[in-house]
């Protein structure tokens, strides 16, 4: 991928990362917001911890073409069909991501202390080395990677309101990432995280 001029290439060794904090115009993200927050299927998850049930710290949804289940930590997420919205975003985050996606993760975080923990999306339905883009829209969170290897090798970035920050190549299979909580208080942020779930039977 080639960044354009209004694109950040992340210096993340051993992956490649673009940031573009105005991917979206304010107009567009302040319509795609409330659009999303009030009409997405929006779902209290619960996660079992040493054999106990939480709430996870978030709200989430799980979008897609059909056939596309995800499973991750114990969830298994069975795809509701493309909504107008979120075929706009789709179709303008593949144009500049140069890739094809065929599901969405969304999550609402309704304040700082909605988070979510180190992770990497290197799930087997994704595929090695996949491409993943990741919307925002609403407040600023700082969005955090680390090393798998060297604990000591980080990165962050603050991921604004309309922006898009693109995951490829080495990206999960060599880092780890997180959006930790805060002890500011923080508004609303919704977060779009486009794949494409191979058909592992096929």
């Amino acid at each position: 991928m080639s960044p354009p001029p209004d694109c950040v290439a992340l210096d993340v060794p051993d992956a490649t990362v673009l940031f573009y904090p105005r991917f979206f115009t304010h107009e567009d993200s302040d319509r795609l917001f409330a659009t999303l927050r009030d009409a997405v299927a929006w779902k209290q998850e619960r996660l079992k911890f040493f054999g106990k049930e939480v709430d996870q710290p978030r709200l989430t949804a799980w979008y897609g073409d059909a056939g596309t289940e995800y499973t991750y930590s114990g969830l298994r997420l069975v795809p509701l069909p493309w909504t107008p919205p979120l075929v706009e975003i789709k179709d303008a985050v593949e144009a500049t991501a140069q890739a094809r996606f065929n599901s969405v993760l969304l999550n609402l975080y309704r304040d700082n202390k909605d988070s979510v923990g180190w992770h990497a999306d290197d799930e087997h339905g994704l595929g090695p080395n996949p491409t993943i883009a990741s919307v925002t829209f609403g407040a600023t969170r700082t969005f955090q990677l680390k090393h798998k290897r060297n604990a000591s090798l980080r990165r962050s970035v603050e991921l604004t309101h309309g922006s898009l920050l693109v995951m490829a190549d080495g990206t999960q299979a060599n880092w780890l990432h997180r959006v930790p909580r805060t002890t500011s208080p923080n508004g609303q942020r919704i977060n779009l995280t486009f794949r494409n779930m191979l058909d592992l039977l096929s």
